[in-house]
């Protein structure tokens, strides 16, 4: 782990890899203890229960997303452009292992089992995510370079699914290109036809 970061920051870090590898289950406070280089004591100190540990990764995962949305949103102001962006991202996470999958994506397949506080951050963020699609689907179709088979809600629904399904496709295969022949469809069939 960086030691240049604070205690708190490795832990989370740590734990964000641990989800990824294994689930909100996969993992105990020693797992965390023994790759960060601490005692438990010390976690607990940071974090009292692993649903606090949990919650705080989601709700700062969940403001990195809003950072990076309000930044794709100045830097690439085209709605298809937008979504090229975001495949994009997941699509290099996924070819050079720095983010294989979604933490909240991983975490929302175990939802019944997650404590309460949890699961509302989890959902607040496909909440959260689902309303950013939802703008640049409609921002596209009032600008006619998006054309949408149905309401913009359900098509962005739809969008996300396809996403967290590519992903686990290519985890599934180990195959991270597989990633992106799933998603390159969903951008042409999105893409208006002139």
């Amino acid at each position: 782990m960086n030691k240049t970061s604070s205690t708190a920051d490795d832990i989370l870090a740590c734990s964000r890899s641990l989800i990824v590898n294994g689930g909100y289950n996969g993992f105990s406070y020693a797992d965390i203890a023994k790759v960060v280089g601490i005692r438990k004591p010390s976690i607990h100190h940071h974090f009292p229960s692993k649903a606090d540990l949990v919650k705080t990764l989601v709700e700062r995962y969940l403001i990195a997303a809003r950072e990076g949305f309000a930044h794709l949103e100045l830097a690439t102001p085209a709605p298809l452009d937008q979504l090229r962006a975001y495949i994009g991202h997941w699509q290099a996470c996924i070819g050079d292992g720095s983010r294989p999958f979604c933490v909240c994506a991983l975490l929302a397949n175990e939802l019944p089992a997650l404590p309460e506080d949890v699961a509302l951050q989890v959902r607040a963020y496909f909440r959260f995510l689902s309303d950013w699609l939802t703008s640049v689907l409609e921002r596209g179709a009032a600008q006619g370079v998006i054309t949408l088979s149905g309401p913009a809600r359900v098509e962005a629904e739809t969008f996300m699914a396809t996403v967290h399904g590519a992903m686990l496709s290519a985890r599934a295969y180990g195959d991270g290109s597989l990633f992106g022949a799933i998603m390159e469809p969903q951008l042409a069939r999105l893409a208006a036809r002139h």
